[in-house]
Parts: structure tokens; sequence; C-alpha cells
């Protein structure tokens, strides 16, 4: 079905051909149907000369030219349409004609010459009407969500409950942490408040549950109204309490700096938004999914459709299960998950599949003096977060320097950073990724060691894991460390 984007099409000239027309007394908008078979088209009643003719071209409304598009044959008082010229669509064959009578005419009006009196009022007249008729149509099309615009779409979605973002309100995402004792689901509120050191205050855009078992949650926050433009733009890490405290959340905190959103959202994208928020009310759609894994963090995400690709039955997920396949940082995959589920409908399960490379080193550790066993192992938790960090930091589709000479420090640089650590070296390297093609073996992990590579670039014996310098990471996909404490052999001196 196509959308009708004018309710009422008139442009100027069309307009004060007919009220010329009209007040000669001549016939407007006399209609004709055009057929391809025809070469003449006679009028309804014998006409002095012919004023003009209307109808659509490639689905536009178009005035056909005189001389060009067609010409006026007195002798059969029919209009002709010119082989070269332009004709009337045939999903639109009417056309309408204005002309003037030959005889019989009542009006006393005949001077139609540029700068007549008639000439001068019919084209006020017509400038009148033709205003008004694009006022018409701009009153119908906002009331449209595709065809508003401006202030207009403000309004019609305002009954979603969605607003405009502004550009001048620095924003960015809190993550909020439980506390060890606590049990249960925990929602914060929209509107939960929280505040810097500095007394800048910033609120929560949406509302988020923390499911049960989930520890942590990333909420997106705005500046409040009292901190517009450069004043609510913080650096990470800044964002530290809550104004109310929400029971069962022990802190919260920013872990990147808030940005300004740029310009003022365009009406494409709050359109785009206020559909998607349409469809969201209706749970376990595609899009209500795909807007849940995004609104929650992830950078790209995918449904597998539980009857596609049609010509392979076999490759169809089972009745009431969906695949969705995410691009997102692993410390915000429980997020995507708890959103997901929560926007799902009772009775349909959905599995969520990250584009994950796991990499699982087992490392040999020179320690710089003998420690306690409580020692030993604190030190082996500080060389588990130190890693994890700093993989977390690489980003997407980045490949993980292990040691030098990779482009940059590598995990073992970064071990040895640490103040009991003299060096460390790789006993071996496992790495693993997440199958996300559509088969049967979606969301395994597939051992992946052509990802390992030595200095050269290329891959590296799983046998020599010592000439490994990078793990590469395909586009897309994020890298994992997966250690144990039990992975990290320490040697004192």
């Amino acid at each position: 079905m196509t959308l009708r984007t004018d309710l009422i099409v008139r442009p100027y000239q069309e307009v004060v051909d007919d009220v010329l027309v009209a007040m000669t007394g001549g016939v407007v908008n006399e209609e004709l149907l055009f057929d391809v078979r025809e070469a003449s088209y006679p009028l309804a009643q014998p006409a002095r000369d012919v004023r003009g003719l209307t109808g659509v071209v490639d689905d536009q409304p178009y005035y056909f030219q005189a001389g060009i598009d067609w010409r006026f044959d007195r002798a059969q008082n029919a209009v002709v349409f010119l082989e070269r010229g332009k004709k009337p669509d045939r999903t639109s064959p009417v056309f309408y004609v204005d002309y003037f009578l030959a005889e019989g005419a009542e009006s006393p009006l005949t001077d139609l010459n540029v700068g007549s009196v008639t000439r001068t009022i019919a084209e006020a007249m017509s400038r009148e009407l033709a205003l008004l008729y694009r006022q018409v149509n701009l009153a119908y099309q906002s009331g449209f969500i595709d065809l508003a615009a401006g202030t207009a779409l403000d309004f019609v979605v305002a009954i979603l409950d969605v607003q405009r973002k502004r550009g001048d309100f620095a924003q960015g995402m809190v993550t909020f942490f439980r506390t060890v004792s606590s049990r249960g689901n925990i929602t914060v509120p929209q509107g939960t408040r929280l505040i810097t050191a500095d007394g800048v205050i910033f609120e929560t855009t949406s509302e988020r549950t923390l499911q049960r078992g989930q520890v942590r949650i990333d909420i997106p926050v705005r500046a409040a109204e009292a901190f517009k433009g450069p004043a609510g733009k913080v650096e990470a890490s800044t964002i530290t309490s809550l104004i109310v405290p929400v029971e069962g959340i022990e802190r919260v905190t920013n872990f990147d700096p808030t940005q300004f959103g740029g310009p003022d959202e365009s009406d494409a994208d709050l359109r785009a938004r206020a559909k998607a928020k349409l469809r969201a009310l209706s749970l376990c759609t595609v899009d209500a999914l795909l807007d849940a894994a995004r609104e929650a963090g992830a950078a790209n995400a995918e449904v597998v459709d539980p009857m596609t690709p049609a010509e392979t039955p076999e490759k169809w997920t089972d009745p009431g299960t969906v695949v969705m396949v995410v691009e997102v940082d692993p410390l915000r995959f429980d997020g995507v998950r708890a959103l997901v589920n929560a926007r799902r409908a009772a009775g349909v399960a959905v599995r969520l599949v990250a584009r994950y490379v796991f990499i699982h080193p087992r490392l040999r550790v020179a320690l710089r003096r003998n420690l306690t066993q409580a020692g030993r192992d604190q030190v082996r938790l500080d060389m588990i977060a130190a890693m994890t960090g700093f993989v977390a930091g690489l980003g997407s589709g980045m490949p993980v320097p292990l040691t030098r000479p990779a482009p940059e420090r590598g995990i073992l640089e970064v071990i040895a950073e640490l103040p009991d650590v003299r060096s460390a070296e790789l006993a071996d390297l496992l790495v693993w990724r997440t199958v996300v093609e559509r088969d049967d073996q979606i969301g395994q992990r597939l051992p992946a060691p052509e990802l390992i590579v030595g200095a050269d670039g290329t891959p590296v014996s799983p046998d020599h894991p010592e000439l490994a310098t990078q793990v590469m990471i395909d586009a897309r996909f994020w890298p994992v460390i997966e250690v144990e404490p039990a992975d990290i052999q320490l040697l004192e001196p």
C-alpha cells in the first residue's frame, strides 16, 4: 500500500488557470480518460481554445505543456497528445482539461492579458488558494509519523512518551552494583537521581531491573536540567552516589566519561525510535527483542528466526526458542540478557549468543619475594584483575597483544608491572571462538588455534606458546580472558 503524502495537490499554476477560465465562463477540469490506443480526445462542448491540461506523470502531479506534450485540434474540437511529449501514467490515466467556450459564454470578463483587472484579481486569489492548499497538506501530514516533521513530529511521538533527544545535555552509562546480601529482582526507576562529588546531578533515562543472580546492570543517564552544557560533562568513575538510595544497590559508577550527544536528534532517528518503542509494546516480536538488546548496550544484534531460512528446515530453531546473536562488551552481557528476557513473552525462550573469542592462558610467574599463602592467593587475584581490565579496554575486533614485540605492551608486561612480580611467561595458551553461523553448532565454542600468531603474523604451533605475540580477533568479536587462580604457577626467588 502506497502512503498518500498529500491530501490535496493544487499547484499555483493549476489554480490560477482554473480561476481565469471560470471567471471568463469557460469549462474547468473536464475529466478525460487517457488510452494509449487513442490519438485524440474530443471535448464535451465546442471550444474556442484550451487553457491547460493537468494529470499524473511518474506518480507526481504534472502540468502538461502546450506545443510540447499536446496540441488543440480545432477541426476535431479535441485534445491531441504529441508523440514525443509526456502522457498520463497508465496507473493514473485520468487527466483534466480547462478550455474557453466557442460561444455561449455570459461573463463580461474577457481580458486575460498580464496587468489586466481580471488577471490581477485571479492571480491574487489563486496565490491565497494555493497557500491554503499547502497549509491543509501540512496539517494533514502533521498527523502521521512518517510525514510529520519538527515540532509536529514531537507532538505525534509524545503519545508514546517519547521525547526528542537534545544535544546540549551530557549523556552516559552508569553501572549499578547489587549488595552481597540482597536477593531477588531490584528495579531502578526512571528518573533515579545520582550525584558526583562536585555536585553534578544525573538522572536515569529508563527503568531497568537487576534480575535475581545478576551482579550489575548498566543504565543510561542524562545530566539534570540545571547542568545543561559543559557542566554535565564529567570524567569516568566520578558518578558514585545515589541521592535517594535504592534498596539492594551497594554502589554505582560510570566506567566511561559522559559525552554530549552532538546535534539534536534528527527527525529520521526520532521516527525510528518511536516506531521501535511502539513495536516493543508487543512482547517477543523480533523488533522488540532487538530494541531491548541495543537499549542495553549491544552494538549489533540479529535474530535467527525460528522459521528461516525457509529452504533449509534443518537449521530452524526449536519451536518456542529464538536465538539472538549480539556484539556486546562482556561486562554488559548480563544487562543485555536481563533486558531481553524482560521483553520476551511467557513461554518463549531466548538463547543469547555473544560474539566472543575466549582466551585461556596458563602462566609461570616469578615473584620478587617470598609470600605467605594468603599473599600468593592475593597476587593471583591481582593478576586476573589486571588481565581482565587490560583486555576489556581493547574493544571489539582488536588484536590482544600477549607480549612484545607486539605493537603495544601485552598481557605479560601488564602482569610484570604488579609490585610483587618479577617476570611472567606463557606456559600454555588455548583459544576458542563462539560459533555464530546458522548451523547445529551455533552458540558452541570451537578451538581456534589459528588466531594465535607470532611476531611475523603467522600462526604459532600450540606446542610453542612462548613464540606467540598476539591473539587475532575477528571483526565484531570481543576478547574474553578466562583464567583461574590454579592456572597461575608462582615461582618464588
